[in-house]
């Protein structure tokens, strides 16, 4: 039998190990070849290669647990279904994203209206694709401000051109 806690902990790193595997067997296939199937095989391995960079940084982003409310992409327009509240933002008219300290993703439009989802909300991991469309976007710097303890809110990225709010609502 295989131990709760492993289990768990596999199924959250299941793309980063099919990834591994495939590059792995990319590897055999391009050593055990010769010619256009050893080319082949190398290919194989280095897209599965990238392709579990991607995972893992979908891993780092995807929260630990099942957090309250449940978020959904559709179109480019956010929706998040709480609890106690919930709301509604597009992309297109977003400016400003932020993460607070509850810890949540906040979304703030032009108008300075802003929906908060918790980073574990069920679905979250929408939101990395959506995030990483925004112009100008550091992956690498979205999840360090992610994983840090966060005392104040901190600021992930900014539309070109914008002054950061200081209180909206």
């Amino acid at each position: 039998m295989i131990r709760a806690e492993v289990k768990t902990l596999a199924w959250k790193w299941r793309e980063v190990l099919f990834a591994a595997g495939v590059a792995g067997l990319g590897l055999w296939w391009g050593s055990a070849s010769f010619g256009v199937m050893q080319w082949l095989g190398y290919g194989v391995a280095a897209v599965a290669v990238m392709l579990g960079i991607a995972a893992a940084q979908k891993v780092r982003f995807r929260g630990d647990s099942d957090g309250p409310g449940v978020v959904v992409l559709d179109e480019r327009r956010v929706t998040y279904l709480g609890p106690e509240d919930g709301g509604v933002a597009d992309l297109d008219l977003m400016v400003q994203l932020d993460v607070t300290p509850a810890p949540a993703w906040r979304l703030i439009n032009a108008d300075g209206h802003y929906i908060d989802i918790p980073t574990d909300a069920k679905g979250v991991e929408v939101l990395f694709d959506a995030f990483t469309a925004l112009p100008g976007l550091s992956t690498q710097h979205m999840l360090s401000v992610l994983q840090r303890t966060k005392p104040a809110r901190m600021t992930v990225w900014m539309a070109p051109g914008h002054r950061p709010y200081k209180q909206v609502h």
